[in-house]
């Protein structure tokens, strides 16, 4: 708790620096410290990733961006805001922040913790953005904008990697600052996402507060588009909610089309940025197909949209089975899933169902806009692949709509309290819900209370692998664990080490190091005799 509090203390001051240098220099008007902390994030993760393409985001770079950070707090006095948010509610504010801090301690147990997160964060602190690096693993294709901004604090600021707990503590300063506090009736679930760099917490946190500056009649429609699409470029199936800035801005505030033009340099770079590591503009999209050569091999590629599918049954049918199915069954099969998932399908329709009613009976044209962008996020969702980890802040948006005002401070206090209680037992006592959310696979990965969180938080170690060599790659690969999250990179997981032999191919090195990037091709027999014999050692060593 003591480590995320002293990274809480250095970076959300970094982060209110760089907003106020951003706002004098491009002339942006903001009421409060929580939007212009959001903006610093905003700039800092543009510089991170345009210097990225070029050198490695290490501690040379992290000790710059925080001196010239906590100057310009000092220099433009932003401690005065932060004191200001707390002033006649001192002792709350601080309540939740030990809240938060003690929470973000427990140990990491999101299964993308280990096989995504922190292998991607790794290869940015380390190396960067590397050319066609979904080559050597898929996953790392995606390389979220908040990964890069996370990897430039890692080396010291937040070795531990809790800058989800860190946006909690800007959710609460945003809450207190525009006395929203329904928003405190979700801080209990998010409290889920907050020992790991989940891009899951940020844009579910952002697109909250930018939806309550939407209901609230903001009309700084370009500052509303540009932090839209900054959420979009974390985690893209949050694509409504530039859908919904555009369409706010332009039929409800009327603006001009210009507005648009910071937030469309933003998503040129993401576009760009995903070409550079994936080879097509979206991950894990195959459109606008350029033919980059180090774009991943169709082989892997169909791997992935065939696991895409088997993932949106919660792994209960075959692929066999499901191309078998009719319209129906497509329908059926999904929303009555056995276990906890099929019950947040149905839930999910209802909603939906009652957010049609609800825009029906309330005859706003916003609420009809916010109505048709998440319906088109799930016509899109839906197409591609219905798991419900991508749909989740569905219902955060509709209970905030439905709710927005209705809730007076007291009622969502007891709220929060209520469900802050039942989470903290969900952690503390991991073993009582293992046994009886058996279909909730995540459960297993809960590790319990520990006294050192007071201190430091949990962390898990492994760091057990073995080198070898194909071609002119030497990799990396973990022993008895199927992901690498502390192998040493280059790193292969054993998965993906199967399915190069099944495609015939495997990952090599472009050039001399790995920033010139990663290429695939065709192995020879005595290739693959040799990629056999490194899984057969691995299996050979587990038992």
């Amino acid at each position: 708790m003591l480590s995320i509090l002293f990274s809480t203390l250095i970076l959300i001051p970094v982060f209110l620096g760089f907003g106020k240098i951003t706002c004098s220099l491009f002339q942006i008007e903001l009421e409060g410290i929580s939007l212009r902390i959001i903006l610093g994030m905003l700039s800092i993760s543009i510089l991170f990733c345009l210097l990225a393409f070029f050198v490695s985001l290490n501690i040379f770079v992290e000790v710059p961006f925080v001196v010239f950070g906590l100057g310009a707090f000092f220099y433009f006095r932003g401690y005065r805001g932060i004191l200001g948010v707390m002033a006649g509610n001192r002792i709350l504010f601080l309540s939740l922040m030990a809240i938060i801090l003690f929470f973000g301690s427990f140990y990491p147990f999101i299964l993308d913790h280990f096989g995504y997160y922190v292998p991607a964060i790794s290869w940015i602190s380390k190396v960067g953005l590397v050319k066609g690096i979904s080559n050597l693993d898929l996953l790392l294709g995606q390389m979220s904008f908040w990964h890069i901004l996370q990897a430039g604090f890692s080396s010291f600021t937040d070795s531990f990697l809790r800058l989800n707990s860190i946006t909690l503590v800007i959710f609460v300063i945003y809450i207190f600052e525009r006395r929203s506090w329904i928003h405190l009736a979700f801080l209990p679930i998010l409290f889920l996402f907050s020992q790991s760099p989940s891009p899951d917490l940020p844009v579910i946190v952002f697109s909250l507060i930018l939806l309550n500056e939407i209901l609230l009649g903001n009309r700084n429609s370009t500052m509303l588009f540009l932090i839209s699409v900054f959420i979009f470029s974390i985690k893209p199936t949050m694509i409504w909610l530039p859908v919904l800035s555009f369409l706010y801005s332009l039929f409800i505030v009327n603006s001009r089309l210009k507005f648009i033009l910071p937030g469309t340099t933003l998503l040129f770079l993401f576009f760009f940025k995903n070409i550079w590591v994936f080879g097509f503009p979206i991950f894990p999209l195959q459109f606008l197909d350029f033919g980059f050569g180090w774009k991943p091999n169709d082989i892997i590629l169909g791997k992935s949209a065939d696991m895409a599918i088997l993932k949106t049954y919660d792994l209960q049918y075959s692929l066999e089975e499901i191309r078998r199915f009719s319209l129906m069954d497509y329908v059926n099969n999904w929303l009555f899933l056995a276990g906890i998932k099929g019950i947040i399908h149905v839930l999910l329709i209802l909603s939906l169902a009652l957010f049609l009613v609800y825009a029906a009976l309330k005859k706003s044209k916003l609420v009809w806009l916010i109505f048709i962008s998440i319906w088109l996020k799930m016509i899109i969702v839906l197409w591609f692949s219905a798991q419900y980890r991508f749909f989740i802040d569905v219902f955060f948006v509709i209970f905030f709509v439905v709710f927005w005002q209705r809730i007076s401070r007291f009622r969502s206090l007891m709220l929060f309290f209520i469900l802050t209680f039942m989470v903290g037992l969900f952690f503390c006592v991991p073993k009582y819900f293992q046994s009886r959310l058996a279909s909730f696979k995540m459960t297993g990965f809960l590790g319990g209370f520990v006294s050192t969180q007071f201190i430091s938080p949990s962390v898990y170690a492994w760091k057990k692998y073995d080198d070898y060599q194909i071609g002119n790659l030497k990799f990396n690969m973990v022993n008895s664990y199927p992901f690498s999250f502390d192998t040493p990179i280059p790193a292969i997981s054993p998965s993906f080490v199967q399915e190069y032999l099944d495609a015939g191919i495997f990952p090599q090195m472009k050039g001399s190091n790995l920033r010139d990037g990663f290429i695939w091709k065709k192995i020879t027999p005595s290739e693959r005799v040799d990629i056999q014999k490194i899984l057969d050692l691995r299996e050979h060593l587990e038992r």
